[in-house]
């Protein structure tokens, strides 16, 4: 026996069934796939980052530590971008339940909170944007500090 249900599958953003989903389904589900996947690659570049950067120190390596910077600038917009994502995605999901349930005293019904991963995706991005800047000053006294030894 094959139950379908009418409900859409709106948990899955990778797969799903074309033919019965409206545009708004097809944004929802899009919109979840992005930040589904930006937001762990800003967390492969933070570790990334976070090695090389290491060796940059180590090696004091003026090319290596500008690179560092940069990925960790990199990572930073890619953060942001999810944390843009993810909340145009939860307001476009709210507008779209109150389409579905047809009431406009949802807020009654609905308890919806951010909660700490917001915060902690907010504190990731600055940490990312001060700790590229960190290495861009990193990069410029390795810098400034080889020039004076050419000129001694």
């Amino acid at each position: 026996m094959n139950v379908r249900s009418k409900c859409f599958p709106l948990t899955n953003p990778f797969w799903h069934e074309k033919a019965n989903l409206t545009a708004s389904h097809k944004q929802l589900l899009h919109m979840h796939g992005t930040f589904v996947i930006l937001l762990p690659l800003s967390l492969i570049l933070m570790i990334f980052g976070g090695m090389t950067g290491f060796i940059s120190i180590l090696a004091r390596a003026y090319l290596l530590l500008l690179m560092t910077g940069l990925l960790f600038l990199f990572g930073a917009l890619v953060t942001l971008t999810g944390i843009s994502i993810y909340i145009a995605y939860s307001a476009a999901a709210f507008k779209e339940a109150i389409c579905i349930l047809g009431k406009k005293n949802l807020l009654l019904e609905l308890d919806i909170r951010f909660g700490w991963s917001l915060v902690l995706v907010w504190i990731s991005f600055i940490a990312e944007v001060v700790t590229g800047a960190a290495f861009f000053l990193a990069a410029r006294a390795v810098g400034l500090k080889r020039r004076r030894e050419q000129v001694i």
